[in-house]
């Protein structure tokens, strides 16, 4: 499975790379397929391996504020590896075909 989450702390004001930081840490530190970007991390594996990360991130974000608001997207597909890779592989290869849109 893959999960996108995002933990924002609440109450501490604009700045808060410092939390967002501590909550990547632990996801990258866990060993799983993981990337981040502007307004997600993504990580990779089974549910069972997953889960206690994103749990881990809220509690290091929870480290710096009392409150945290957490978003979770997840994609549970049987059989499937190495999706974080192979997802953006085949729009890349379609962007590369081009198409309609490409004009």
């Amino acid at each position: 499975m893959i999960a996108a989450f995002s933990v924002t702390p609440l109450g501490i004001g604009e700045d808060v790379g410092e939390a967002v930081a501590a909550a990547v840490r632990v996801v990258r530190e866990s060993g799983l397929p993981n990337r981040t970007d502007a307004m997600f991390t993504s990580i990779e594996g089974e549910w069972d391996e997953v889960m206690p990360v994103i749990r881990a991130a809220i509690e290091a974000v929870k480290a710096h504020s009392n409150r945290v608001s957490t978003v979770i997207k997840i994609d549970d597909r049987a059989g499937v590896t190495d999706g974080l890779t192979a997802k953006v592989a085949s729009v890349e290869r379609h962007l590369a075909a081009g198409g309609p849109s490409d004009r």
